[in-house]
C-alpha cells in the first residue's frame, strides 16, 4: 500500500513514472536478467516479442496447441500464420519430437524455416526446454517463452522466461501475482528489448515533436499498476509455496483414486503449480464432477481447448498425437487460489472422491 499511496500522492498516474522503472529493475533482479520491459498485458508482450524477433507477413510461427488463444492471436497480429504442435504426456507441454517433425515438414512444404517457436509453460509447468532449445538451435529458429502462467517456476534452477530468445509474463487478475492487468517482456538481448520499448509507445521517435516512421502501439504500463506489482513481488515466494502445498494436498488426498491423475512435473522442473489440474478417466466423469462442483457454487474449469480445435484456426496446419484433445476432454482445473485453507482443499477433494467412488459402484 505504501507504493500505491506514493504513486497517487506524487500524481504519477499516467503510463510512465518511477514505479514502472523500479518494477522493471526488481523483476530483473528476481529473474536474474538485466533486461525487462513492462507493457499493458501478456498478450501485448507476445506481440512485441514476435515483432522484435522480426516476425512479419508471410512468415509461419510454431505455437503450442494446448494453450489460451492469447498465445496464438499475436502471431496473426503480425500478419504471420500459426502452425500448431501437440503436447507430450510427460509435461502436457509441446512435444519435442512433433516439434522437429513440424519444422522439417514446413521447410519441405514452404522452402523456408518457421520464423519463431512460441513455447507455452502450461499452468506454470516447465516445458522440456533442453530438447526444445536444442531443436531450435539446430534449425536456427528463435524461441519465445510464453511464461504468462509461470512466474516463480524454474527449469534446472533457471527462471522460466529467461531461457529462450524472448520471454513474457502476465500480471492479469488471475495470475500468481497481479497488477489487475499488465505484462512484461524479457530477453538477454538488449536490442530486442530496445525495439520493444520503442514500439510500445507508438514508435515515437526521439525528436522534440511527435514523429513516426512506422506503426507503433499503445502498450505502455502505468505507474499505479507498477506500484501494485512492486508490493506483490515481495510475496511471490510465499504464494508459490502455497500453490504447491495446495497441489500436494490434492495429490495426497486423491492419488489413491484410480480414476484421477495429475499434471506431471519433469525431472529438473519446479512448477509454481499456478493451477492444480486433474485428469479423469473419461469425459463423463470430468463433466459430472464439474457440474457437481458448480451446483455447490465451487468453480472449476475445463482444460484449455486446443488451438487446432478452435474455429478461428481451423485452416492452420497442426501436428497432432491426440494428447491435447484427451487433456481437454478429460481434464479439470480445480480451485487453487492462495486464499484456500487446508479445510477448503479437503472439502473439495472429498466431494471429488465421493463422486468417483459412487460412480464406480
Amino acid at each position: 500500500m505504501d507504493f500505491l499511496k506514493d504513486a497517487i500522492d506524487s500524481n504519477w498516474i499516467a503510463p510512465v513514472g518511477p514505479h514502472v522503472e523500479a518494477f522493471e529493475r526488481e523483476l530483473g533482479v528476481l529473474l536474474r536478467l538485466p533486461n525487462v520491459v513492462c507493457v499493458s498485458s501478456g498478450t501485448a508482450a507476445i506481440h512485441l516479442g514476435l515483432l522484435s524477433l522480426g516476425v512479419q507477413k508471410g512468415d509461419e510461427v510454431i505455437c503450442s496447441s494446448l494453450t489460451f488463444c492469447a498465445s496464438a492471436n499475436p502471431i496473426v497480429y503480425c500478419g504471420a500464420t500459426p502452425v500448431f504442435v501437440d503436447s507430450e504426456e510427460d509435461s502436457w507441454n509441446v512435444d519435442p519430437h512433433l516439434l522437429e517433425e513440424a519444422i522439417e515438414d514446413r521447410i519441405k512444404k514452404k522452402s523456408k524455416r518457421p520464423k519463431a517457436i512460441v513455447v507455452v509453460h502450461l499452468y506454470g509447468m516447465p516445458a522440456n526446454m533442453n530438447a526444445i532449445l536444442s531443436i531450435a538451435k539446430k534449425y536456427e529458429i528463435s524461441v519465445l517463452e510464453d511464461s504468462a502462467e509461470a512466474l516463480g517456476s524454474l527449469y534446472e534452477g533457471k527462471p522460466l522466461g529467461t531461457l529462450g530468445d524472448v520471454g513474457i509474463l502476465s500480471f492479469n487478475g488471475n495470475k500468481i501475482i497481479t497488477t489487475s492487468g499488465g505484462g512484461a517482456l524479457l530477453s538477454p538481448n538488449r536490442n530486442i528489448l530496445s525495439r520493444a520499448r520503442f514500439l510500445r509507445q507508438e514508435a515515437k521517435e526521439s525528436v522534440p515533436y511527435y514523429q513516426h516512421r512506422e506503426i507503433g502501439y499503445n502498450y505502455r504500463f502505468s505507474n499505479v499498476l507498477a506500484s501494485l506489482g512492486r508490493a506483490q513481488i515481495k510475496v511471490l515466494t510465499e504464494r508459490v509455496e502455497k500453490r504447491r502445498a495446495i497441489f500436494e494436498q490434492y495429490y495426497a488426498e486423491l492419488t489413491n483414486c484410480e480414476a484421477v491423475s495429475f499434471q506431471p512435473e519433469l525431472e529438473g522442473s519446479y512448477s509454481n503449480r499456478w493451477l492444480t489440474v486433474m485428469l479423469f478417466k473419461g469425459h463423463e466423469k470430468a463433466e459430472t464432477i464439474r457440474l457437481l462442483l458448480e451446483r455447490m457454487n465451487i468453480e472449476s474449469r475445463r482444460v484449455w481447448k486446443p488451438m487446432h480445435l478452435q474455429p478461428i484456426f481451423k485452416e492452420c496446419a497442426a501436428y497432432l498425437n491426440g494428447v491435447s484433445e484427451n487433456l481437454f476432454n478429460y481434464g479439470l482445473c480445480v480451485p487453487s487460489g492462495t486464499s484456500l485453507t487446508s479445510a477448503d482443499v479437503s472439502m473439495i477433494a472429498n466431494i471429488i472422491k465421493d463422486q468417483l467412488n459412487a460412480s464406480s459402484n
